[in-house]
C-alpha cells in the first residue's frame, strides 16, 4: 500500500470544549519505530475519557497544570482512544502481525513498575490516537479481530466501553445468580456491564432515563429504575457505578452487607459525601477501577472473535465532523455509542 507523507485527523491545540479541536490535513504521518505497528484507523468511538481529557477534567481544581490522564497533557494531541484499524506498516522488530490484518487494542494500556505497579497510559492522552486516518501502536497492545463477525464500527466501540465494564465487573467480583446494580446503564460502558453482566449468569437492574428503559433491557437487564427512583436497601451483591454525584449514598446503601462497589467514572459529579457507618459496619468493599491487567482485555477480543458481544451503536459521523459528534455524546442525546468514520479517499 502506498502511505502518504500527509494525514488528515483532528488535533487538541488546548483545553476546552469542541472548539479546542483543530481539523488539519497536513499532519505528519506517524513514523513507526522497531516495536510498532501502523495503523489505518478504519472506525474510532467516542467516549467520557476523551471529552474528560480534552476539558482538563482529570486534574484537581488546585492543580497549576490541566492535566491529561496521568499529568500535563502536551500539545498538539490526536485524541481517539477507541478505535479500529488495518495493518500498513510492521516495524522491524514485531513479530505474529502481517499487513492487512484487522486489529484493535485497548484503551488503558498496562505500564507497571516496581515503583507503580498499577501503571498505565491511555491512547489519546499520553500518545496520539485514532482521530486521524492513521495512528502507531506498540505491538505489544495489539489484538487481531481480523476474523470477527462484528463491523468495524462495532470494534471501535468496545475497548473503552467494555474494557471499563469487564474490569470493573471482575473486581466485584460479580459471578452467576448474584443481583447487580448498574448505574448510567444506558451509556457506552453501561449498556456493556448490562451484557458482561448477563454474561456471567446476573441478575442485571439497570438506572437510566425513561427514554432509553428499552436499549437497557434489550441488553439483557431483567429491571431498570428511572433515575428518580428511590433504590431499595441492601437489594444487591454489586453496584457497578459510572455516576457518581448526589445518587451516591443511596447506591451504598442499595448494597447487602458485604457488598461489593466498583467505580470508573463520575459523571454525576465527583464529589461525594459518605456515611462511614454504611461502609464499614456492613462490611462494604469499595474498588476505584482505572488499572486494567492484560487479562481484562484478552478476554474481550475472544468474546468479540466469537460474535459473543455486540455494543449498541447508535450513530455513527464522518470524522471531520468530530465537534458534531462530541457535543451529541455530551448531550447524552442517544444510547450506547456514537462512532467516527475516516474518509480515506480524502487527499491529506
Amino acid at each position: 500500500m502506498n502511505i502518504p507523507a500527509k494525514m488528515s485527523g483532528a488535533v487538541l491545540i488546548k483545553h476546552g470544549g469542541p472548539e479546542a479541536l483543530e481539523w488539519r490535513k497536513n499532519i505528519p504521518m506517524p513514523s513507526i519505530g522497531p516495536h510498532e505497528v501502523l495503523l489505518r484507523v478504519l472506525a474510532a468511538g467516542i467516549n467520557n475519557t476523551d471529552i474528560n481529557t480534552r476539558t482538563g477534567w482529570y486534574a484537581p481544581e488546585d492543580a497549576s497544570d490541566k492535566g491529561g490522564w496521568s499529568g500535563a497533557l502536551q500539545f498538539p494531541r490526536i485524541q481517539g482512544g477507541d478505535i479500529c484499524g488495518r495493518i500498513v506498516a510492521i516495524g522491524a522488530a514485531v513479530l505474529g502481525f502481517e499487513i492487512g490484518q484487522r486489529v484493535t487494542c485497548p484503551l488503558v494500556m498496562a505500564r507497571p513498575t516496581v515503583d507503580n505497579p498499577v501503571g498505565c497510559i491511555v491512547l489519546g492522552s499520553e500518545f496520539d490516537g485514532g482521530f486521524a486516518q492513521y495512528c502507531k501502536i506498540e505491538a505489544r497492545d495489539l489484538h487481531d479481530v481480523t476474523g470477527s463477525p462484528l463491523s468495524n464500527v462495532e470494534i471501535a466501540a468496545i475497548p473503552c466501553a467494555f474494557g471499563t465494564a469487564e474490569n470493573m465487573l471482575r473486581r466485584a467480583g460479580v459471578t452467576k445468580g448474584q443481583s447487580v446494580l448498574i448505574s448510567g446503564a444506558s451509556g457506552g460502558v453501561g449498556l456493556a456491564a448490562v451484557q458482561l453482566a448477563c454474561l456471567r449468569g446476573a441478575v442485571v437492574t439497570g438506572i437510566c432515563s425513561e427514554a432509553k428503559f428499552d436499549a437497557v433491557l434489550g441488553a439483557g437487564a431483567s429491571a431498570v429504575l428511572a433515575r428518580s427512583a428511590p433504590l431499595p436497601a441492601s437489594a444487591f451483591d454489586a453496584v457497578i457505578d459510572v455516576v457518581g454525584g448526589p445518587a451516591w449514598p443511596a447506591m451504598i446503601k442499595a448494597l447487602k452487607p458485604a457488598g461489593q462497589y466498583a467505580i470508573a467514572g463520575a459523571i454525576g459529579g465527583p464529589m461525594v459525601e459518605a456515611d462511614l457507618r454504611e461502609i464499614y459496619l456492613r462490611d462494604i468493599t469499595l474498588h476505584g477501577c482505572t488499572y486494567q491487567p492484560l487479562e481484562v482485555f484478552e478476554r474481550l477480543v475472544k468474546l468479540m472473535n466469537a460474535g459473543e458481544i455486540r455494543p449498541l451503536v447508535s450513530k455513527t459521523y464522518p470524522l471531520v465532523q468530530i465537534a458534531e459528534a462530541q457535543r451529541d455524546f455530551e448531550a447524552k442525546t442517544y444510547p450506547g455509542k456514537l462512532v467516527l468514520i475516516p474518509d480515506h479517499g480524502e487527499q491529506a
